[in-house]
């Protein structure tokens, strides 16, 4: 049976200062629902995405700004970087981590530029929404096997 990650709870002091956030990076706004004064969901989903984030009042006790390292995988990262900045997103200069495998938490392990060779997987570039909420862009410009 399949199980497909969909939607995923990112927690926020603003909802509508994150609802502006989300929508200037050119996400589609699928629900905005207020049944009650202490509960609100907001749902965006980045396009080309079958997964949406979720955020809104009520809705976690997690802290503003502690969802870390989630990942939005684009196939041309430079392209990407442009696009978001264009949108006046911070966005960090691309890098890929110094072991070569996979980005290391926070800022430790980068270096600057493309993995080498542009390996898929390996190149990055960071933002974070104006909770501090942080994610990665992820260059993958060809999937590994059975993927």
């Amino acid at each position: 049976m399949d199980r497909k990650l969909e939607v995923v709870v990112l927690p926020v002091g603003d909802v509508d200062r994150a609802k502006t956030f989300y929508k200037g990076l050119g996400r589609r706004e699928d629900a905005d629902f207020a049944p009650s004064p202490d509960f609100r969901v907001i749902q965006m989903t980045p396009p080309g995405s079958p997964c949406s984030v979720i955020f809104g009042t009520g809705l976690t006790t997690a802290e503003p700004g502690s969802a870390q390292g989630l990942h939005l995988v684009v196939t041309e990262l430079d392209a990407a970087r442009a696009e978001l900045a264009a949108t006046g997103t911070a966005v960090s200069e691309v890098f890929h981590d110094a072991g070569g495998v996979f980005h290391h938490g926070g800022t430790e392990g980068r270096v600057a530029g493309p993995a080498p060779g542009r390996q898929s997987y390996g190149s990055f570039a960071a933002l974070a929404d104006p909770d501090g909420n942080g994610r990665l862009l992820q260059e993958i410009t060809q999937r590994l096997p059975g993927r």
